[in-house]
Parts: C-alpha cells; sequence; structure tokens
C-alpha cells in the first residue's frame, strides 16, 4: 500500500459526507486559520529568522500580512472571508428556447482530497495561500511543507493541526522519497509550488490517475529599462525586488535590458540604492537575508564567476551570505542566464532598443514576470503587447502579486494554472454543469423522440440553437 494511503482514504470519507461543504464550516476554518497566523506570529518569525535569517519586516510583508492582516482588508484571508458567500452562489447561464422553463446554473463544487505542496523561500505565504483556497472551496486538505525551511516545516508540522479540523485537513512531513511515495496516492487536485524540474515529476505522478494540477513554477524574469525613466527610482525599486528575501523570490527581476547609456546611469545609482538600503556593509544590514541552504548557497555562488562582479560579489558560506551583486558584460550561455538565479545577483545586459528586448525575451521561454520601466506609455504597451508572461509590472517590481483581484500564475515552464483571491477559489472548484427541468410538459419534447421526420429539423434547431445577437462592424 502506498504511503499515507489510509491518511488520504480517512480525509476522502471526511469529504463524501458533506462536513465541508456549508458555508458555516467553511468560514469557520478559515478563521482558525486566522487565529494560528496571529497566535504563532513570534514562532513564525524566529522560524524564518532560524531558516534563512530573514528579517522580521520581510517577514510580516511576505508572510503574515499576505495572509492574513488586522490591518489590511485585502490580505488573502480577509479577502476570501468577505466574500466566500457571494463566490458561492450558483451562476445562473443562458437558456436556449427549449429550456426557458428550466433552470441552468453551474455550481462550484469542491474537487475532494487535494495535495499542497509548499516550497522553502516564502515557506509560511506559499503553503496557507493555497490552503485558503483549498478551504473556501470546501475541500479535504494534506499539506506537504519543504523539508528544507526545517524549523517552520516543524512549527506547521506541530502547531498547525490543532486550530483545523484533522478530520479534513493534515500536515505531513516528508522528505524528497517519501514525498515521492505520497505522489503514488490518488488525490483529486495537486497544487505545487516549485522549480520546473520537480514540476515535470508532480505532473507525471498527476497523469498516472488523471488527476488535475497547478504548477506555480519560476523562471527568467526579464526587467527592461528604456532611456527615458527616473533613473533613482528604477534603481530603487529593481533593487527592493531583486534583494529582497535575498534574491530568493519567484518574481524578482531576475536579469536587466537596457543600452549602453542607461547602464552606465543605472550602475551607480544602484550602488547608492544598495547602501542606502543595508549600509556600507550588507553583511552586518539585520535587513538583509541569508540562502536557505548549503546547497543553494553552493550553487549561487558559483554562478559569481559569471560575467565580471561591479557591485558586491562578498560571500560567506558558514553563515551562507552573499552580497546584493550586480553583473556585467555577461554571455548569453552563461549559467547565470540559462537557470533561474534565486539568490542576491542582478546581470545587466545591454540592448540597442524596445525592439531587441522584446526579440531577446521572446527567444526564451516565457517568464513568471516581467518587468518595463518607462515614463512612455508607448512603451510600456509595445512591450505588452508583443511579449507573453505569467505576469506584467510596468515601472516596478513585485508589486503586482499583492493585489488578490489579479490571478497569479506561469505560463509554459513557469507554470500552469492561477491562484490568488477569487482565482484561489477557482482553482480548487469543479465548474459542474446542472440543468434542472421539470418532470411534466412532455408534448414539447415528442419532436425530438423517434421515429424521425426530417420535417421536424427547423423545430428542433430553432428550439437548441443560440441565436447570433446583432452586431454593427465598422469597415
Amino acid at each position: 500500500m502506498s504511503s499515507h494511503a489510509g491518511l488520504v482514504s480517512s480525509l476522502r470519507a471526511a469529504w463524501l459526507s458533506g462536513k465541508t461543504r456549508p458555508v458555516e464550516y467553511r468560514l469557520a476554518q478559515l478563521e482558525a486559520l486566522g487565529r494560528f497566523l496571529d497566535e504563532k506570529k513570534e514562532d513564525i518569525l524566529e522560524a524564518t529568522a532560524l531558516d534563512m535569517g530573514k528579517p522580521p519586516f520581510e517577514v510580516e510583508l511576505s508572510e503574515i500580512s499576505v495572509c492574513r492582516s488586522e490591518l489590511n482588508h485585502r490580505s488573502e484571508l480577509n479577502h476570501t472571508l468577505n466574500h466566500l458567500g457571494t463566490w458561492m452562489k450558483d451562476e445562473h447561464v443562458e437558456k436556449n428556447w427549449a429550456t426557458q422553463l428550466d433552470s441552468a446554473f453551474i455550481r462550484k463544487d469542491p474537487y475532494g482530497v487535494v495535495l499542497i505542496i509548499a516550497p522553502w523561500n516564502y515557506p509560511i505565504n506559499l503553503l496557507l495561500v493555497p490552503l485558503i483556497g483549498a478551504i473556501a472551496a470546501g475541500n479535504c486538505v494534506i499539506m506537504k511543507p519543504s523539508e528544507i525551511s526545517r524549523n517552520v516545516e516543524r512549527l506547521v508540522a506541530e502547531a498547525l493541526p490543532r486550530y483545523l479540523d484533522k478530520d479534513c485537513f493534515a500536515v505531513v512531513a516528508a522528505g524528497v522519497e517519501e514525498t515521492t511515495r505520497l505522489l503514488e496516492n490518488k488525490f483529486d487536485y495537486i497544487f505545487f509550488t516549485g522549480s520546473p524540474s520537480v514540476g515535470r515529476m508532480v505532473m507525471a505522478a498527476a497523469a498516472k490517475h488523471l488527476t488535475p494540477v497547478t504548477l506555480e513554477l519560476g523562471g527568467k524574469n526579464p526587467c527592461y529599462v528604456s532611456d527615458t525613466c527616473n533613473v533613482q527610482n528604477v534603481a530603487r525599486r529593481v533593487a527592493w525586488g531583486r534583494f529582497f528575501n535575498a534574491g530568493q523570490t519567484c518574481v524578482a527581476p531576475d536579469y536587466v535590458l537596457c543600452s549602453v547609456e542607461m547602464r552606465e546611469k543605472l550602475l551607480p545609482a544602484l550602488r547608492e540604492a544598495v547602501t542606502e538600503f543595508y549600509g556600507p556593509n550588507p553583511r552586518e544590514s539585520p535587513d538583509f537575508a541569508r540562502i536557505a541552504g548549503d546547497k543553494q548557497f553552493r550553487r549561487v555562488q558559483a554562478l559569481l564567476r559569471c560575467g565580471r562582479v561591479v557591485i558586491g560579489g562578498q560571500t560567506d558560506a558558514e553563515t551562507r551570505y552573499i552580497a546584493p551583486t550586480v553583473l556585467v558584460d555577461v554571455q548569453q550561455d552563461e549559467s547565470v542566464m540559462q537557470e533561474e538565479i534565486f539568490g542576491p545577483i542582478l546581470p545587466i545586459l545591454t540592448v540597442a532598443s524596445v525592439e531587441d528586448a522584446i526579440a531577446f525575451i521572446n527567444a526564451r521561454e516565457r517568464p513568471l514576470a516581467l518587468y518595463v520601466f518607462s515614463s512612455s506609455k508607448k512603451v510600456v504597451n509595445r512591450v505588452l503587447e508583443r511579449t507573453s508572461s505569467g505576469g506584467f509590472c510596468a515601472n516596478d517590481t513585485i508589486m503586482h502579486i499583492t493585489l488578490p483581484s489579479l490571478p497569479f500564475g506561469g505560463i509554459g515552464q513557469s507554470g500552469l494554472g492561477c491562484y490568488h483571491g477569487r482565482s484561489s477559489f477557482e482553482t480548487f472548484s469543479h465548474r459542474r454543469s446542472a440543468l434542472l427541468r421539470g418532470a411534466g410538459r412532455e408534448a414539447l419534447n415528442a419532436p425530438r423522440y423517434p421515429p424521425y421526420a426530417p420535417g421536424r429539423l427547423p423545430l428542433l434547431r430553432a428550439a437548441t440553437e443560440t441565436r447570433r445577437r446583432a452586431t454593427c462592424a465598422l469597415l
């Protein structure tokens, strides 16, 4: 029998009982999740500090407040609590003549037993935000936090089950081998956040049971900086997005494209921004995080051999410190341009024009996020219209993912599916078609029954076809 088969079976029995379906139950579990965030706040701060030296401010902003904040009604949890009743309502649809007397609607059904596999870089946010959507949609859930962020994993495994209904929600602490065995079980939906290579394995495991998946992956997010912009503002916003959480952010700008002239203006501005944020020695700053593990540290450190370091470059293996770093003279075939950096390193490459930047971006896999800085709306719209990416943000970085009203997800190699806000609820809901017909009025059905008569076809076509609305086309 597969690992945790008994757990999956017990959760499926709870789901089949209908326990998770009432809106009152869902709201109660979401409110309990809010109490977990409130009461375990200090434990979360301590665990993330132990795992990756993450500054408390960054934890509050990117882990706790995104999930739930007393001050921010746009947080994922409060947004869901405020709108869940509306989202759950049946969606009535247009009907043809034959069904005018019937009821036709879309019911938002839960999938059943859902598996959520979370990564280590934002171990609270990227576990609980999809969990909010899964609970809101009425599912039972097994959560698998990352074993790399081991202190957060321990906290979640020990504390979270005390807040949620143990019949319907469970946490599994597992390494790679045990997670592989866990994936052998039949789930009704799998939500995975991580690398494309592991995402392929998850999708392959899901395919054996024809299980639908959402894959939130990564990618090399381009950042085009045009010649018409405020250089100091660009430098601060790019530096913040790149070096937040020591660059271990899936939507961080991965490299900058700009003209040679802009590069010469941008470099001193970036150096000034780094000093403004982290002081003359970022190693001593309480506001700069560390790399999460030794394996990750060695991989990111090796990328420093690419191109030429013009800002930063210092490392310390004992504390897994890598300074905020900017590279120039990078070749396109070097490793720093072939893999997602996931560290505090920012390569700058030069292009002659916005058209060259667009061509550069389109010649590569479609990214999770795409950024453009320009005071020209024409340039911004040109990049938006001519490229493809999971998300797009102009004149800033990362901020687009703070809106629950915007779906977040990738395209192509950067991911499959989306979530956040209502999109989370919809991701974990099956849109079930329903037509409720009356038991009588049989005479109206007679024309469709055998023996068939060709003369009935015009009547049946008129009854079942949807007429095209009148339109006006300006030629």
